[in-house]
């Protein structure tokens, strides 16, 4: 049985961690809800690119780009979207499953010997995919990308797979991320990014019926390769925004669980400190009133 004194002790360094994961909590709330605001700012030109292209498209003539071109695949490209700081529950565990169960479908579509090369975005998820091993998959990890960057590295980073794509170095190009859909509840999400496809522009297009009014100036399908880069960017940009947002709710959420195990843990010492320290008195008085009555 622990003493008074260890019991103490313990109950200090609990209160400690519960402070601490109370904080670690707060700060974490504080993000989602400026990712959340970031998200907010991405949509109106999502929406506008994706209104863009269901006018372009409705005209029904045959549009060309390099971005569009599907061809047989031998090379994936695989953007998997991770952590750069733990402490965050499930979530890298979760996003490496989704990667595993990925890279098995798509060689069941195309062929055991599709090489696959993997881009890891944070620490955590490069660290986890170098543990793989396969002889056909490669892992490539870009300086600066990481789950933290800014809009700019993001468009550079977006530009290195499209020329990847373009060159032939690959066939096709998919990110695996977490979609934040709340605070409790993130969903593991595989989307294609190159080549694009007809249902990605359309999926959420609205206004539709109007199409054939527009006049389009020069042309239709300039203007067409003209936007499908900024489709493209707009996607991997609120990918990226989706992913640390959903990292930020993991978070809170473990720390709530650790906050309320803290808690709990707490009590529990604080209650058998109490009954040490009542039985200790106890004996002392005890002690005291058997000497007294020797006397």
């Amino acid at each position: 049985m622990a003493t008074l004194k260890e019991l103490k002790i313990r109950i200090g360094s609990v209160a400690s961690s519960e402070k601490i994961t109370g904080a670690m909590k707060m700060i974490s709330s504080a993000k989602v809800h400026k990712e959340e605001q970031s998200l907010r700012r991405l949509k109106p030109f999502k929406d506008q690119i994706k209104s863009i292209m269901g006018h372009i498209l409705s005209t029904g003539e045959n549009f060309n780009s390099p971005l569009i071109e599907t061809r047989d695949v031998k090379r994936a490209g695989i953007v998997v979207y991770g952590s750069d700081d733990g402490l965050c529950g499930a979530y890298n565990i979760n996003i490496f499953k989704g990667l595993l169960i990925e890279i098995d479908r798509l060689r069941q579509e195309y062929g055991r010997e599709l090489h696959v090369e993997l881009y890891p975005v944070g620490k955590k998820m490069s660290k986890a995919v170098r543990h793989l091993e396969d002889d056909l998959l490669e892992v490539k990890v870009f300086e600066s990308v990481d789950s933290k960057m800014p809009g700019e590295v993001v468009t550079g980073f977006t530009k290195k797979l499209r020329d990847a794509f373009l060159a032939g170095e690959l066939d096709i190009v998919e990110t695996v991320y977490m979609n934040f859909r709340s605070m409790s509840r993130q969903t593991l999400t595989t989307e294609q990014l190159f080549p694009v496809t007809e249902k990605m522009l359309t999926s959420g297009a609205e206004g539709e019926e109007d199409n054939r009014l527009y006049i389009f100036e020069p042309d239709a399908n300039s203007i067409f390769n003209e936007v499908l880069p900024m489709f493209v960017m707009s996607t991997m940009q609120e990918i990226t925004v989706q992913n640390r947002a959903s990292e930020q709710a993991a978070r809170v959420m473990a720390m709530q669980s650790a906050n309320d195990n803290a808690k709990k843990l707490f009590d529990e010492l604080q209650l058998e400190y109490n009954k040490l320290r009542q039985q200790s008195i106890t004996t002392e008085l005890l002690d005291i009133l058997g000497g007294q009555v020797e006397r």
